[in-house]
């Protein structure tokens, strides 16, 4: 999602054909298979169920936030999908400000879930099997450190819960390269602007829609179909 090609949702021409060669950020790497650990999934789920808390946040960056926001959207459990700003050194930073890499935001999407209906691993598992979590500070044709692929996490166990998938995944050679990943303590969630909000629902006809999430979502559903609401 490069702010000069795109221009706030519109996408020239020459924009267009970068992403028909490429898919961009967005539709890049969503593998036809589950992204698992190797041993302890189930054990991993199970230290999240807690029936006492009925919604719980958690905060992923993985490229172009409308992408992010259109996938978790997908998921049984989920309640709502913000995006927005994490980790970087500017109050209520503009996306024009976030776009420069000066900020050291990056995009994430905010998710309130329903812990009992689905769990962090299992939201771990979307967030790994729905990009490249081995490029740094890149997604495709998305360049720069706001597009970097990042875990913020709210407790100790999110923590622990990431940092052992993470390392399992690594183990296991279900990627090609090292995973790059950053897990991270979270601070602030700026909401960005509204016009960015349910982005794919609002403008499913746009060409980046089309030509880049749509292709992305329709893989998700198939790899996450017993998720799906």
């Amino acid at each position: 999602m490069n702010y000069s090609v795109l221009n706030y949702g519109r996408i020239s021409l020459i924009g267009l054909w970068s992403l028909l060669l490429s898919l961009s950020a967005c539709g890049h790497n969503v593998e036809n298979k589950r992204i698992k650990p190797m041993e302890t999934k189930n054990e991993l789920s199970n230290m999240t169920v807690n029936v006492h808390k009925t919604t719980d946040t958690a905060t992923f960056g993985a490229g172009c936030f409308w992408c992010v926001e259109a996938v978790f959207q997908q998921l049984k459990g989920v309640k709502s999908v913000e995006s927005g700003y994490s980790g970087g050194t500017t109050d209520n930073p503009t996306y024009k400000e976030v776009c420069t890499g000066e900020t050291g935001h990056a995009e994430v999407t905010q998710i309130i879930y329903d812990p009992n209906v689905i769990s962090f691993p299992e939201l771990l598992e979307a967030f790994w099997g729905s990009h490249d979590p081995t490029t740094l500070n890149r997604q495709g044709a998305d360049q720069g450190t706001q597009y970097r692929s990042v875990i913020f996490y709210h407790d100790q166990e999110q923590k622990e819960l990431a940092e052992k998938y993470k390392k399992e995944l690594d183990a296991s050679g279900a990627f090609r390269a090292a995973i790059v990943t950053e897990i991270a303590p979270f601070s602030k969630f700026y909401k960005a602007e509204d016009y960015h909000q349910n982005y794919y629902n609002l403008n499913g006809d746009a060409p980046y829609c089309q030509f880049v999430i749509a292709p992305k979502l329709e893989k998700f559903k198939k790899v996450f179909k017993d998720r799906i609401k």
